[in-house]
């Protein structure tokens, strides 16, 4: 529910930005975003490898040490994350013009891009803290801030896009102060006595933990930088087979996809923490527990929301693009295809993330280097040369399958390693 909620700031932007501003201002968020995004993985990266140590620190018994890691982790990402955010910012216009941005589609990704770097630390920290909040025992807490942050974007995009015509600034802002709700909230929550079992303490920097955590959650890092390197390669090939229409089809149906995959990596990371837990603890019978009920749920969460995305694509897609028949249509068609992925792709998600539970950071980030970027590469490039149009959209399917039988493999491979069937 968290990331289902986290994924409210760029859905409600694309849906205010499209019905209120305008297609190009909107080709604009969609050619920006994957850099954002892409700057926003380092947080998946410490907060998924760093929650896997510190849960496995608590299994242990040993809550200071946790504590200790974890507030290392918080400390170590504000600064990363500032350092990023003022570097970003002093960039966008050669990273616009770089991504094929000229004239008005320029100008409207540096102010986009400018107001979304000056919160660019928030955003950081609220994906670190998805994944500590769960082992903090706290979901229920880290669900009530992603709500205030998710309302408050939506709000905000009403009030500053609608109300008082602020253009794509005001969609900005407002997704700006959203990701500063989520970020910084949780700071204050636990740099002060609180019931859960994490606080932020003083702790000393230990390059051997820190380098652990970035390797051992260095797949989930993959598979959102490699998702923004993917999406800018869409847009080459969307510009060269349907122009801006294509590139906008594909921020839509980018939106959309936002709403289910966060099913899929919300299952993955709020549930991560729990083999780490067990595994530390030597509780092989409740590992194997969890392995087949995350199995199960996953497959049949896929099955279900392949079913929900084709029966519900016409209405979705008209949130974006009912103002253009031809817009419409495209992007309807393309997302019946494109949603044919989620069938397998639950499983793959959950896979590498519940490797990287385990520690065992190099097959976690094998699957993602595979499943979001190798793979996709490859089928991005090559099936448009067979199916034209109709191969960017078939490209993820046909890369999820390959993925999910090298996931299939790593699980046979590695069971008797872990024991987890």
């Amino acid at each position: 529910m968290m990331m289902v909620f986290s994924s409210l700031y760029s859905i409600v932007d694309g849906f205010f930005v499209s019905n209120y501003v305008g297609k190009t201002p909107f080709a604009a968020v969609n050619l920006i975003m994957p850099v954002m995004m892409g700057i926003g993985s380092i947080g998946y990266m410490l907060g998924t490898g760093g929650s896997a140590i510190v849960a496995q620190m608590l299994g242990e018994g040993k809550r200071e040490l946790a504590n200790s890691y974890f507030s290392m982790f918080i400390y170590v990402t504000a600064g990363v994350s500032l350092l990023l955010s003022i570097i970003g910012f002093l960039c966008v216009r050669p990273i616009s013009a770089a991504l094929g941005a000229d004239g008005d589609l320029l100008a409207y990704c540096v102010v986009y891009g400018r107001i979304l770097f000056i919160s660019q630390t928030g955003f950081i920290l609220q994906n670190v803290f998805q994944s500590f909040f769960p082992t903090a025992e706290k979901p229920a807490l880290s669900l009530k801030i992603s709500i205030a942050a998710g309302l408050s974007n939506i709000l905000l995009d009403y009030l500053f896009i609608a109300v008082f015509n602020m253009g794509i600034a005001g969609a900005a802002l407002a997704t700006a102060i959203g990701q500063f709700i989520g970020g910084i909230l949780p700071l204050f929550y636990f740099s002060k006595k609180n019931n859960s079992l994490l606080r932020l303490t003083k702790a000393p920097l230990n390059r051997r933990i820190l380098l652990k955590a970035c390797s051992n959650g260095s797949s989930e890092m993959v598979t959102n930088l490699s998702a923004s390197v993917v999406n800018i390669l869409y847009n080459f090939q969307l510009m060269k087979l349907a122009g801006e229409n294509g590139i906008a089809a594909y921020g839509i149906i980018m939106y959309v996809n936002f709403i289910f995959l966060a099913v899929f990596m919300g299952y993955s990371i709020g549930s991560a923490p729990l083999p780490a837990y067990h595994y530390g603890a030597g509780n092989l019978n409740e590992l194997k527990n969890l392995f087949r009920k995350g199995f199960v749920i996953m497959g049949a969460s896929g099955l279900i929301l392949t079913l929900l995305a084709e029966l519900s694509s016409a209405p979705l897609v008209a949130l974006f693009a009912s103002y253009d028949a031809d817009l419409f249509a495209m992007t309807c068609h393309g997302f019946r295809l494109y949603s044919l992925a989620f069938a397998v792709m639950g499983i793959n998600v959950w896979g590498s993330s519940f490797f990287t539970s385990l520690g065992d950071g190099a097959v976690s980030a094998a699957i993602s280097f595979l499943r979001t970027f190798l793979f996709q590469i490859i089928t991005v490039l090559l099936l448009p040369c067979f199916w034209h149009l109709d191969g960017i959209w078939l490209a993820i399917v046909i890369a999820e399958l390959f993925a999910f039988v090298v996931t299939i493999t790593f699980f046979a491979a590695k069971r008797n390693r872990y024991h987890y069937v």
